[in-house]
């Protein structure tokens, strides 16, 4: 069951990472843009990390988390810590100018939508991998 939850979990994050290959375009703003260029190989990774889970867990387990946590902290050094210190808050507010905000503050980068969630998505992965991976552990230590 655990291992389901954490699959599940690893394929609604690489549902939502597909949309930033593709681009969500609204009438006057948009969920994410086509990125494929910056963002391609942080998908394949990713990607390839999901197929090595199904495939081989034993291994997959530890590269998915690998990856998730390695992604997670490029993720907050570019969006959260931003927020907190306020360095680079131009080059956001003016990159991210059109995407859809869930609140917006003068002076204040705030992650947009898609970013927001795209963090949780990317910490339920690391949480439900750590949670699946200690139930192995449990289980060893139960038989030995």
């Amino acid at each position: 069951m655990k291992r389901k939850i954490c699959l599940i979990s690893q394929i609604i994050l690489l549902v939502w990472f597909f949309l930033d290959m593709t681009g969500v375009y609204l009438k006057d703003s948009y969920l994410v843009t086509r990125s494929y260029k910056e963002d391609g190989i942080f998908f394949i990774i990713y990607l390839v990390t999901v197929i090595l889970f199904i495939l081989k867990d034993k291994i997959g387990k530890w590269a998915v988390l690998t990856w998730s946590i390695i992604w997670f902290i490029a993720q907050f050094a570019s969006h959260e810590l931003v927020t907190i210190t306020g360095n680079g808050y131009e080059n956001k507010s003016h990159y991210f100018a059109g995407a859809l905000k869930w609140l917006e503050i003068d002076g204040v980068y705030i992650p947009d939508v898609y970013h927001t969630v795209l963090h949780i998505l990317i910490l339920a992965v690391i949480i439900t991998t750590i949670v699946f991976i200690l139930s192995f552990r449990q289980k060893d230590t139960d038989h030995a």
